[in-house]
Order: structure tokens, then sequence, then C-alpha cells
């Protein structure tokens, strides 16, 4: 049985396609798009007219806690939240317990998502044995075992000398690095941004200088050893005229994303001391929001991740100062990127496609993110002008931990299909 999706706004962010078509899926792949296509009498139709179809979007950057945290998060739930909103690929942070850094390590959770979850979860390995940044791990290994990137995310590998040697295997393997960058002795006890609003709410700050001090470093490390590096949250000012400055060198190895708390909400917007607005890297000021979404429109910024981090709610319970670091933001991210960036005519909706899916893809070196013939059936349809409220109540996730619940945003995902599968949507079970 194949899926015929009939009459929607296809965007295709590889072939700049924004075009009424239709879309016959068979199988795990894309067998067909064009007008006025016929289907069989066994195939399952869905009317997509006056919806958005697009290719599932790639997030480089979650943390679903599987091993060792499934109080937090696990492979099924967090799959499920990146169903319901439109993601079919994610890459999972290591930093679980134990931290990814073996074959083994990687495989347990490779061999645990063909079991319980409908997506396409890859998991990153760790640059250092246990993320203690003083001895490599077992990259070569993990490289045979096909790790699809390298991270220390949650923190940076200090030590510049075995974060470079860590560079010169991940380009040896062709592995992209997914750096987390933070000075870690600059940070301090530091729970938000340093500025006027850290004053007003008496907690201590973290400034600009934390991010760009090692994001400069990594920088520097990746053109001196052709790794590809990935910068991941992006917050700062200054890491967006860095990525300005590189792109206008044509510097090709070193790509960037940013979330969308970071590009929505500044610290003028947290109104109290209250941990669901605390997360690392901070937000910053609304001078660096505005540099994030220029940094977005001119292409100096290649990606939009969640770094999405379910915590408990005890994980979440009193002041910032105490509270873990960190949000959810699989079910959000489509739905706050089209009404703060497309809907304000900050990017199109190729642009938003291409941020979204084709360049996270085109970094990893995987073949999704594109709505053409012969590609993977990963496909979403989503009612851009459907209206609703943020209610993280309903959260798939085990996360309720959120700033942007009661928010009214428009983006709602109708279909989820992943490797020709409808794995959220009409009569699946998962609504």
């Amino acid at each position: 049985m194949g899926i015929l999706i009939k009459g929607g706004r296809v965007i295709d962010a590889a072939s700049s396609t924004d075009q009424i078509l239709d879309v016959y899926l068979e199988g795990t792949t894309i067998r067909k798009i064009g007008e006025n296509l016929e289907g069989t009498a066994d195939d399952r139709i869905i009317d997509a007219s006056g919806q958005v179809v697009m290719p599932g979007i790639v997030d480089l950057h979650v943390h679903f806690r599987d091993p060792g945290l499934l109080y937090k998060e696990d492979i099924e739930t967090g799959s499920k939240a990146a169903a319901r909103g439109g993601v079919t690929t994610v890459v999972a942070m290591p930093n679980t317990v134990p931290v990814i850094d073996t074959p083994d390590r990687l495989m347990y959770v490779k061999n645990k998502a063909m079991q319980v979850s409908d997506i396409h979860v890859l998991q990153a390995g760790s640059m250092t044995l246990g993320e203690k940044g003083e001895e490599l791990s077992d990259i070569e290994g993990m490289a045979k075992a096909q790790v699809p990137a390298l991270s220390e995310d949650g923190k940076s590998v200090m030590n510049s000398r075995v974060c470079k040697e860590a560079m010169k295997l991940a380009a040896k393997y062709h592995i992209p690095i997914l750096s987390h960058c933070e000075d870690i002795d600059l940070r301090g006890n530091g729970c938000m941004n340093d500025d006027e609003n850290a004053i007003r709410l008496g907690l201590p700050g973290i400034s600009n200088s934390v991010e760009d001090v090692i994001t400069a470093r990594d920088i520097f490390l990746a053109m001196e050893t052709g790794a590809h590096l990935h910068l991941c949250h992006c917050s700062t000012m200054g890491v967006a005229k860095m990525m300005q400055i590189l792109k206008a060198q044509g510097i090709q190895n070193v790509t960037a994303e940013v979330c969308p708390h970071h590009f929505i909400l500044s610290t003028d917007d947290i109104p109290c001391d209250d941990p669901n607005y605390k997360m690392n890297p901070p937000l910053r000021t609304r001078k660096d929001v505005e540099a994030l979404i220029k940094g977005l429109q001119d292409g100096s910024f290649d990606a939009i991740s969640t770094d999405h981090a379910p915590h408990s709610a005890q994980d979440k319970a009193g002041s910032m100062k105490t509270a873990a670091f960190g949000i959810v933001g699989l079910e959000t991210s489509l739905a706050l990127t089209y009404t703060y960036l497309v809907e304000k005519g900050v990017l199109s909706m190729v642009q938003m496609v291409e941020k979204m899916c084709y360049n996270p893809a085109r970094i990893l070196g995987i073949d999704c993110g594109r709505l053409q013939e012969g590609k993977p059936a990963d496909v979403i349809v989503v009612n851009t002008d459907q209206e609703y409220t943020i209610d993280k109540n309903k959260f798939a996730s085990k996360g309720r931990n959120t700033p942007f619940d009661g928010w009214k945003v428009k983006g709602k995902v109708l279909y989820t299909i992943c490797d020709g599968r409808i794995v959220y949507g009409g009569d699946c079970n998962d609504q």
C-alpha cells in the first residue's frame, strides 16, 4: 500500500520548490512528485489541500536521557515527542549515564531505537572518556560502528590539546564535531545572562565571553585540523559575527545552529526567578537576539535545532541558582519557527525548510531532508493557518519544562510520515 498526498503546497529547499503538487510514497521511498497523480485502490489518500507538505525535520541536537536518566526521558517518549513535532531524524547527545563513549554503548541506543522508535534516532559519541575531558574515547571504534557525530555536549573539552586530538580523528574519519562552547571557569556559578536583569533578579550571571572564547578556540582548531565543526545552540552577537566572517571568507568546515528560545526570548522576558527560563547557554539580551535573527536571515547560521532537554519537575523546581539547565523543544520548534520567523517575514518557507531539514541532513552527510523523487519517504503535512495554544500537559515528552506554555502559535503538524509509515496523525494511535 502506498500513500498519496494530494494537492499540498510542496516545499523543498534542495530544489527551491514551492508549488502545489501531489506526492506519492511507496515503501520507504518518495516514488513520484507531480500534478494530478493517480493512486491505486489500496493506497492511503491524504488530502493536503491548503496544507504545507515538506521533508521531515532533522534535529541535530536532542537529549533522550537513555541510558541512565529514564525518569527524565527515554528513547520511546522522546521519539513520540519528535513525531508530534514533525521531526523524523534526531541526533541524541552522549551525556547519558553512562556516557556514550564506546561502540557497545553506541549500539545499545541503536538497537533499542530499532525496537521502540518510529523515527530515526542517531546517537552521537563523546569526544572523551566519560566526558571528563582528559582522555579520548574510542573514536576509531565508534567510527567503525558508524557514529554520526562526536560531541561533549553539556560541557566543552577544556584541554585544548585533547580537543585538537579529537578533531584530528574526527577529520580522519569524516565525523562532524557538535560543539558546546562554554568556558566552565568563566561561567562559575552563573545561571542566567550577566546583565541588568540578573541584577534585578539577584542571580549570578554568565557573560557572553563564556561562549565566545571557546567558540573562537574551536574555530581555530577546526581550521587547523580540517575537522567539520558544528557550533551548537549559538546565543551571542559575538558568535554571529564570527560566523558572518567565516561565511564571507568561504570557510566550509564550520557550521552553526540556533535554537528557537534564543531567537525569540531575551532576558527581558524572564519575569521572575523561574527555572523554566534557565538554559545553557542562557537567554541573552535583545541585541544578541537581533544578531541571531539577522544571522539566520543572511545565512551566517545554517540550522535550527532544539537542544531538547527534558527534566523532571523536581529537577526544575526552586530557584534558577539550583535547578537544572535546559528546556524541552521537540514539540514546539516548528510552530515557534514558523510563527516568529516565517510569519514575520524573516525567512521564507523554503529558507525555513533549508534550516530545519536540508542543511542539518547535509551537515551529517545523510540522505534525507529533501522532498524529491528517490529520496527517503520522511514527509510531514503541516497546517500553517491553524492557530493553537501550546499546552505542556499534552506533550508526549516526559519533560514539561518550557517557557512557552500557553503561547499561541501557528504551524500545527497534521501528519508525520517516517520511512513511508504514518507515525503521527490521521488514525495513527499516537494522537
